[in-house]
């Protein structure tokens, strides 16, 4: 294919940005109608690129490679292959979804969907880019427009979630920008050059150095306990829709990075700090479900959730084993679907009720049926229920990782069990019991918020029935990478 169908999924989004910054301020539906145009053809071409991939390759394909910074060996680089295109197609359908939720946004309108552009480019950049350098670049893009869509559009500590927030990435991408800096010397020649890189037989003692500097860069993006604590005061004060980004995609590029970076180019350091990486994985699911239990704002329960639910992610990617970390990558998927309708159906509940107290529910059910069924369906995708995409992703987890780590998985099993817990409390709470006078005259969900979670919705469906479905495409890049590793 000679066309750079990477390029323009990556830059669309700025010449998107480009066209809100030329249109009037006062003209906030062209605004919108040029984000959500924009946000559409990014997710068109996410799916010409499914269909244009190869399922029998392992390898990177449609890849796009030109000189960039010629003294320092640093590449224009971008390819996609299994591990990466769930992500891509993840990132274009919420982009989509969240820029159509977005429409409640009434301050700085104009400012708000140019920021929200430029951090598309930021998220497919990412999930795309193969040369370290440019990894780099743009996961530091992604970092300026997510502090000032939190800092402005927020709620009422959003200026102290957006600094810390801020703070935490920072500090993590600067050990991770040593890591990258300590490959880039050591490597023979020297290259940014991330499959290139794979062919280098780094010493055991600096990759295990290395590994720990690249973790903390990614662990505290996922976040993986205890350098978790900046995600529910980011999430509770975040607009609903960057709420949806935050969780649905931008948590992912934390564990993405050790599936594209730190396993294939330190496996002698992926095996020394694996057993590490799967007591902090069990820690951080048990940990999740136990505070998202104690929760009573309905936001601060999901953000919690998500620490649970990346736990596992971690404990799929300790095993080193095929099935394991396939699950891992299908749970990274699942997670960024099924948390992004959660965090949409709190922002359509919050939009009437003007509270996410769980306690000032009660009987919503009677009151918004629609609503009530699309909860439903949502909390039990996410708790894994057989039959939705939650469950396959958990199960092929604990299948990969029993025989290694029998005591770890066992005990991570506990999360699955606070999982039903926290998600049947919260199912209890708002729609069950007799009615709150003061929410009998609540209107149901509306068209534009049943076509945000619609396709969520399906996507969980066919995925729990039908996984071969991404499974098909993930498989031989995930073979491949454990073959990297023995």
């Amino acid at each position: 294919m000679n066309f750079p169908i990477l390029t323009w999924l990556v830059f669309l989004p700025l010449l998107g940005m480009l066209a809100v910054m030329l249109t009037p301020k006062q003209n906030e539906k062209l605004i919108k109608q040029i984000a959500t145009v924009v946000s559409a053809l990014l997710f068109l071409l996410s799916l010409k690129v499914l269909m244009a991939f190869n399922l029998h390759d392992g390898g990177i394909q449609l890849a796009e490679k030109v000189m960039w910074i010629p003294q320092l060996n640093v590449h224009y680089y971008l390819g996609i292959d299994g591990i990466s295109l769930p992500m891509v197609v993840l990132t274009a359908l919420l982009s989509l979804l969240a820029c159509v939720a977005s429409y409640g946004i009434k301050d700085r309108v104009k400012e708000y969907f140019a920021l929200y552009l430029l951090l598309e480019t930021g998220m497919l950049g990412t999930f795309l880019a193969l040369d370290l350098f440019l990894f780099y670049v743009f996961w530091e893009v992604v970092l300026v427009p997510m502090y000032f869509l939190i800092g402005i559009w927020g709620g009422p500590r959003k200026e102290y979630a957006a600094i810390k927030f801020f703070l935490y990435t920072l500090a993590g991408s600067l050990f991770m920008l040593l890591g990258i800096l300590a490959i880039y010397f050591t490597s023979t020649p020297q290259t940014f050059d991330m499959i290139a890189l794979r062919q280098n037989n780094f010493a055991a003692g600096f990759q295990h150095i290395v590994f720990l500097a690249l973790f903390l860069g990614f662990a505290i993006k996922v976040p993986i306990w205890p350098f978790h604590t900046w995600l529910p005061d980011a999430h509770v004060e975040a607009p609903t829709p960057i709420s949806v980004i935050l969780a649905g995609v931008l948590l992912k590029m934390g564990t993405y990075g050790f599936f594209r970076i730190s396993y294939p180019i330190l496996p002698e350091g992926a095996h020394w700090f694996a057993p590490w990486m799967g007591i902090l994985a069990a820690i951080g699911i048990i940990y999740g479900g136990f505070v998202a239990l104690a929760q009573t704002d309905f936001k601060k329960l999901v953000a919690y959730s998500s620490v649970s639910h990346m736990g596992f992610v971690l404990l799929g990617l300790a095993s080193c084993s095929a099935m394991g970390m396939n699950g891992a990558l299908l749970q990274m998927f699942s997670h960024g679907v099924l948390t992004g309708a959660l965090f949409l159906l709190v922002g359509a509940l919050y939009d009437r009720a003007h509270t996410r107290d769980l306690s000032a529910f009660g009987g919503l059910g009677a009151v918004m049926k629609v609503y009530a069924g699309i909860l439903i369906f949502v909390s039990m995708g996410s708790l894994g229920l057989p039959g939705l995409s939650g469950f396959v992703a958990e199960f092929m987890i604990l299948l990969g990782t029993f025989k290694i780590y029998p005591v770890i998985t066992g005990l991570s099993c506990i999360g699955i069990l606070l999982a039903a817990c926290y998600m049947l409390y919260t199912v209890q709470r708002v729609l069950l019991g007799k009615v709150n006078p003061k929410w009998e005259k609540l209107t149901d969900m509306t068209g534009r918020e049943i076509f945000t979670l619609a396709p969520l919705m399906i996507v969980t469906l066919a995925i729990g029935v039908y996984p071969i479905l991404i499974l098909k495409f993930m498989t031989p890049a995930i073979t491949a990478l454990v073959g990297l590793l023995s």
